[in-house]
């Protein structure tokens, strides 16, 4: 699934070539690309048409876009999309042939490149929703965490809600309530780049390890959205289509027997919540039975 640094780069392609200008159709080629839009694929098509993208924001690994009247006043509704496993927004010439596994199309009263919605694995989605007070989040995003690349990011404050929570710190990196946008690849490079094991519960953890753990996933973060983002099949591109390369930089996910580039150990790989987890047994050694916390069945 796709995690902050590609759906940055989602949001800033969406920025650059949807802002601004007006939706002229709609066509929804698959309802469960709209089945969080609970109205109906009708309802859908009429809150967008003839308004204007003013802009694009992401809240974790969500993307919304507000939309105005035409006379530019708000609406106070946004599109908001979730990629899941393998959605696209696809910034395409009308000339271009339907992608095999089109869900959603936009074009637009200047008659220039569409917005498509793809989705292969039909995860994702797509819905028109009422945004908060201000014109700001929309309700149903505001329970996520602000990531660690964002200005207002508090600092004390995450670190002393990541040692309340008594659990393992991979699963708390996890909990979009705590922190925004880390997923599973990400997590497993700052652990790694912090020298810590997933399974170290939070509250043992000193303030700076927690400095450590910090500075991990906004390096890697940051790094990674310079490469626009991991892909390791053709599920994951920017809306030009283009994969990103940080996954010649990983250097523990994925990269099991290889060596560790710090020390030349093994990575290992072990299982976590139905899915892997990567790490160096000599960088990264598992807790102590007696310290790590049991998890649960």
């Amino acid at each position: 699934m796709p995690e902050l640094p590609e759906v940055e780069v989602v949001r800033r392609g969406l920025d650059q070539w949807v802002t601004g200008r007006t939706v002229a159709s709609v066509e929804v080629h698959h309802p469960r690309a709209i089945r969080r839009h609970l109205e109906g694929a009708d309802s859908f098509v009429q809150a967008l048409t003839g308004r204007t993208f003013v802009a694009a924001h992401r809240r974790g690994k969500y993307l919304w876009l507000p939309v105005a009247e035409p006379d530019g006043r708000s609406t106070g509704r946004a599109l908001v999309a979730h990629l899941g496993m393998s959605g696209q927004l696809l910034v395409e010439k009308a000339s271009s042939p339907d992608e095999t596994h089109l869900r959603a199309r936009f074009t637009f009263t200047d008659g220039g490149r569409e917005l498509r919605f793809v989705d292969q694995r039909t995860f994702g989605g797509l819905a028109v929703e009422d945004l908060g007070d201000g014109d700001s989040v929309p309700p149903r995003l505001a329970h996520i965490a602000i990531d660690p690349l964002d200005e207002a990011f508090d600092v004390d404050a995450f670190s002393a809600a990541l040692r309340r929570r008594r659990t393992e710190v991979k699963r708390a990196l996890l909990d979009q309530t705590l922190i925004g946008g880390v997923g599973n690849i990400y997590a497993d490079e700052a652990l790694w780049r912090a020298r810590l094991h997933g399974a170290r519960p939070t509250e043992k953890l000193a303030r700076a390890q927690v400095a450590d753990l910090l500075e991990g996933i906004r390096d890697v973060l940051g790094e990674a959205l310079a490469q626009g983002g991991t892909s390791f099949d053709s599920l994951y591109v920017d809306v030009n289509g283009q994969s990103g390369y940080f996954s010649r930089f990983l250097a523990v996910y994925g990269q099991q027997d290889r060596p560790c580039p710090r020390c030349g150990t093994p990575i290992r790989r072990e299982s976590f919540m139905n899915r892997s987890s990567y790490s160096c047994p000599a960088c990264q050694p598992r807790p102590r039975a007696s310290s790590a916390r049991k998890r649960p069945a």
